[in-house]
């Protein structure tokens, strides 16, 4: 008997049987025990308790899961993998929680990846420093912001992820023509080059500057930065691959450093040296970037990317950076009148003023047109290897991107797809019709020998 027949019986029964007979103290009917149902045993709350194999569930609640990038341990690119993580971020008072557009790669998480990089705490750990996306919710303390703002986010690690909880005072409204891509591109690069071209270097029109990996994403943002004063002499070092590109940019002696020893092509076209040199090698190419300065020159040091020479540490490579890193005394600075600069976004996380005005300052510039991040590749998170191996190799020329969102099969291939049909269902449907064919020729077979 169904369930909804049960009611109907129930109403058969007299009103007053039920009141004085409830059916638990009846005694069970022939039919019962027979293992029949009475009518009065049918409610559709009591076979639940009968039969727990069919008692209704509860449906459970729905969890919260994201995908997020986790550094499982160092060495090279499959130590980075793609997760699920459970349950929506928690968020304090002065935090928003941003949905993930699109996020940064940069040489830090390359060098993190390899336990070369101390901000990043140890693994397992989600990295990334940069991110763009929409914000989600508000903490009760956050008045600036507001759900459906379009934003891009600074932090020290942990963007590598679909969904952040983030303090609102690391987050800056994007400008309205921003691709979120864009946004990603933004913050790291050109905070770093802004600063130090700017804050450090104070650099001004007429001089000249050597801008090594100029076709990184530090690179670029700096020689568009330098275009906006008149008349900067602008030295890039990069494969020759990608002379014409970072020429077009704004390079004015693009040197190919595989080939050529870009000091002595440098002293070849500026022999009393250069105003500023922006340094993100270490080890012996400090040396020649100090050998470079003119008198009153600055020299700038952000990197050590000649520690990375393989996708695992080079233990090698490491010493002889810090066995040739460039060291010098007060006195001979006083002699030589150059000024030595360190500079490390990292370290500086804590001087929000510093860079909000900053960012405040990019964003007018993209507003003007001035600069805009060039966007080399996008990668989705199933891909963070071969776009980590794409930047590593040096192949890229501007920013490369992560994806969160899931990589979508191609609309070709799913439309080929459809149009034909799997040829094992194919043969299927032929060897029915045969055997449909030849059933109904039997049957008139057999018909006619009645006949």
């Amino acid at each position: 008997m169904s369930g909804e027949e049960a009611p109907v019986q129930q109403q058969q029964e007299p009103t007053e049987e039920k009141t004085e007979n409830p059916p638990t103290e009846e005694p069970p009917s022939e039919a019962a025990q027979e293992g029949e149902p009475s009518p009065a045993e049918e409610p559709v709350d009591e076979p639940a308790a009968a039969t727990p194999d069919k008692a209704p569930v509860a449906p459970e609640e729905e969890v919260f899961t994201y995908r997020a990038l986790f550094l499982t341990g160092y060495g090279g690119y499959d130590k980075v993998k793609l997760q699920m993580k459970k349950g929506k971020p928690s968020l304090k008072s002065a935090e928003v929680l941003v949905r993930v557009k699109a996020c940064g790669l940069n040489f830090a998480e390359l060098l993190g990846r390899q336990g070369l990089y101390e901000l990043l705490p140890s693994p397992p750990v989600t990295p990334g420093m940069e991110c763009s996306g929409v914000i989600e919710a508000l903490g009760e303390e956050v008045t600036d912001r507001k759900v459906g703002d379009r934003v891009l986010v600074l932090s020290r690690h942990g963007l590598w992820q679909e969904v952040v909880g983030v303090p609102a005072s690391h987050t800056f409204i994007m400008p309205e023509s921003m691709s979120f891509e864009e946004a990603a591109a933004l913050p790291v690069n050109y905070l770093t080059a802004y600063i130090m071209l700017f804050e450090m270097a104070n650099i001004r029109a007429g001089q000249s500057i050597l801008i090594h990996m100029a076709a990184g994403g530090v690179g670029i943002a700096a020689t568009q930065l330098c275009q906006t004063l008149e008349d900067v002499t602008v030295f890039g070092t990069a494969s020759a691959s990608k002379h014409e590109t970072i020429g077009q940019g704004g390079v004015t002696h693009p040197i190919d450093y595989r080939t050529r020893d870009y000091a002595e092509e440098i002293r070849k076209i500026s022999p009393k040296g250069l105003d500023v040199v922006l340094d993100p090698l270490g080890g012996s190419d400090t040396h020649k970037a100090f050998s470079l300065l003119k008198p009153m020159g600055t020299l700038i040091v952000f990197g050590a990317a000649n520690c990375v020479t393989g996708q695992k540490k080079n233990l090698l490579a490491v010493a002889k950076t810090w066995y040739n890193q460039f060291t010098i005394n007060t006195l001979r600075l006083m002699h030589a009148n150059k000024a030595v600069c360190g500079f490390h976004l990292g370290y500086l996380s804590d001087e929000e003023e510093l860079i909000t005005q900053t960012m405040t300052t990019l964003l007018e510039l993209y507003t003007q047109g001035k600069i805009k991040p060039r966007i080399d590749s996008t990668y989705h998170f199933e891909q963070v290897g071969d776009a980590m191996r794409r930047m590593h190799e040096r192949n890229n020329i501007g920013k490369v991107i992560l994806l969160p969102e899931p990589k979508k099969e191609d609309k070709k291939e799913e439309e080929k797809a459809e149009s034909n049909p799997e040829p094992a269902e194919t043969e299927d449907k032929k060897e029915e019709e045969k055997a449909e064919n030849k059933m109904e020729t039997s049957t008139e077979e057999v018909k006619g020998e009645e006949n």
